[in-house]
């Protein structure tokens, strides 16, 4: 039996992951704020500089965590 390689999937597990972990933070805590549906579309797109832009006028430890999540994505 062949151990499974984690690595073999390029790192789409460990990316889908970051997204997740960054839509939960973002809808517990970020859902009511102007721009929230642009952001995740741009996280889900894989958009990372819409996704940093759209947040700017957000809270700056909201953005710094949810860009620290999204990180791997």
């Amino acid at each position: 039996m062949r151990a499974v390689d984690r690595g073999a999937d390029d790192g789409q597990t460990r990316a889908k992951a970051a997204r997740e972990a960054a839509y939960r933070f973002l809808a517990a805590l970020a859902g009511d704020l102007p721009g929230f549906e642009v952001v995740i579309r741009a996280l889900f797109a894989g958009d990372a500089e819409s996704y940093a832009d759209r947040m700017m006028g957000w809270p700056p430890d909201i953005r710094a965590h949810a860009l620290k999540l999204a990180a791997l994505a």
